[in-house]
């Protein structure tokens, strides 16, 4: 299965904030032995959010949303999620039952008395309304569970909250997809080449080497370092090691200079 990852928030786009889930579900999944396929940044746009998950849901893609399933106006994913599938949105009832408890609980730490039919409680059930269907992913900081529709998985976004509930999906729905098919990558940094005098070499591994991906990591250099490509393989591990020798034969070849990376 390919692993996607959707961000949504104007804030991210605007540059108000900065992304974190992209660098920490890279993180999440290469400590299980998996990696992310793809990414998509979107908007708080109900009308794009709805396409794109109607484009995703239609393949078999294990995919997480991070960001608007909250109960404000701009939080659109839990109703472009149900706009997507075709289905209504319905109050989950374990969900508003995991909300009264956290609104009871703040309640009491501030020594009050909760009033669960106060307008503003009554919207923060909104947070538990999700498409016909839905179950749950808990939320370990507030209890507010976010929800999953087969193979899509949608969090707030919030990482303190989000990165726990991602690796709960991995770890209770995904197990079986941990370290399944190791991968590793060597390479070396060739020095002041020309990516197009290498393109030819790439091509032949790739195309001897059946499950081999090669990569070309072109840098300009700067004060300490001379202009070069980081040129590798990466694939299943024995695999790795022959197409690594026949890439380096390539580069003596060609008398190219190169050197192992920095480690």
């Amino acid at each position: 299965m390919t692993i996607g990852l959707i961000i949504i928030g104007d804030e991210i786009l605007s540059g108000k904030r900065v992304d974190q889930h992209f660098p920490k579900v890279v993180q999440l999944l290469a400590a299980r032995g998996l990696q992310l396929g793809w990414a998509e940044y979107l908007g708080d746009d109900p009308a794009r959010i709805t396409a794109t998950l109607r484009r995703t849901f239609a393949t078999d893609d294990i995919v997480f949303s991070c960001g608007g399933i909250g109960a404000t106006p701009d939080d659109h994913t839990r109703q472009a999620a149900a706009a997507a599938l075709g289905r209504p949105l319905v109050l989950h009832e374990e969900g508003r039952r995991n909300i009264e408890q956290r609104i009871v609980q703040v309640a009491r730490e501030a020594g009050k008395q909760a009033d669960l039919n106060a307008p503003e409680n009554l919207q923060r059930l909104k947070m538990a309304e999700f498409a016909e269907g839905a179950t749950l992913i808990p939320n370990p900081y507030n209890n507010v569970a976010g929800f999953a529709l087969g193979t899509h998985y949608f969090v707030p976004g919030f990482p303190v909250m989000a990165w726990p509930m991602i690796e709960w999906v991995l770890d209770t729905h995904h197990a079986d997809l941990h370290n399944r098919e190791p991968r590793t990558e060597r390479s070396v940094l060739v020095w002041e080449a020309a990516e197009s005098a290498l393109t030819p070499l790439m091509e032949e591994l790739e195309s001897a080497c059946a499950g081999i991906k090669v990569f070309s990591l072109p840098s300009v250099g700067d004060a300490h370092t001379r202009r070069h490509i980081e040129l590798g393989v990466k694939g299943a591990p024995d695999q790795v090691e022959a197409a690594f020798a026949r890439l380096c034969a390539g580069l003596d070849a060609l008398h190219a200079q190169y050197s192992p990376p920095p480690a």
